[in-house]
């Protein structure tokens, strides 16, 4: 990493919830304003603002978690107003039900029980958060939105959810419109969104993906977003491999991966 680069994230990890213009930071490391943009971008996959965006969110969220009052945790994390913090909705809900860990939302849950490989899909009210394998409901359950403990569980099947996802993994339909409200860092969510555009029986590899996002230095940023996925298959971290022709990694079991994208060639 550039020296002005690693300097310029020191920088404002030390100003977190400041707001710290392109301008200050570029005199502040020595760089012209355009060439830190453009390298901070392909060494972390965000712009210096995006960064410090990340950073005010996450700041708000552990603010919340410790009872913090919406208010205080918001002008804390360096937001002008209450109002500010909504312009770019990350928590996917209002940031009192988020306080409550999800108590006033309730969440669907559906398990299919396929042989050896059981698929587990969780929707918190309107939108689908999560899908996972896991070998029993109880390690599912465990493993998914710890963050929304308080919310309400509600036994049922997500019938059209189910439907979708069983009809893709017999090869009969795609994903790509089913929609998601998952929650990650700006980064997280670029690299997300590029693994939904690779075509269904095909793979990149994660140097190509951190190119296609314009951060062709974070490539191991990308591996790292992969495996924090918490929607299998509706965001196809399986297709994406190492560039030696290695599997890498796969946050479900590697042979499962290794099933899917043959089921994927074949079909």
């Amino acid at each position: 990493m550039d020296g002005y680069i690693g300097k310029a994230k020191a920088y404002l990890d030390a100003r977190r919830g400041e707001r710290v213009t392109l301008g200050e930071l570029a005199s502040a490391v020595g760089a012209s304003p355009f060439h830190l943009q453009r390298r901070f971008k392909e060494a972390f996959g965000v712009s210096p603002r995006d960064y410090q965006d990340a950073h005010r969110v996450e700041s708000v969220k552990a603010s919340l978690q410790n009872g913090r009052r919406v208010a205080d945790a918001v002008f804390e994390a360096g937001y002008g107003s209450v109002s500010r913090f909504y312009e770019k909705p990350m928590l996917g809900m209002k940031a009192r039900d988020y306080r409550a860990r999800g108590k006033a939302s309730a969440s669907p849950t559906a398990l299919s029980l396929r042989p050896s490989a059981p698929c587990s899909s969780r929707r918190p009210t309107r939108a689908f958060a999560r899908s996972s394998w896991a070998m029993t409901t109880s390690a599912s359950n465990a493993s998914s939105l710890e963050e929304f403990r308080a919310a309400e569980i509600v036994p049922g099947e997500l019938k059209d959810l189910k439907a979708r996802i069983l009809a893709f993994i017999e090869g009969e339909t795609s994903l790509a419109r089913l929609p998601l409200d998952i929650r990650g860092t700006v980064f997280q969510r670029r690299v997300w969104d590029e693994l939904r555009r690779i075509p269904r029986g095909e793979t990149r590899t994660y140097a190509q993906i951190a190119r296609a996002i314009g951060a062709p230095a974070a490539v191991r940023a990308v591996g790292s977003a992969c495996g924090a996925n918490p929607v299998a298959l509706a965001v196809p971290c399986h297709r994406a491999v190492r560039t030696d022709g290695g599997m890498g990694g796969y946050a479900w079991g590697l042979q499962r991966k290794r099933k899917l994208l043959a089921l994927e060639k074949k079909r």
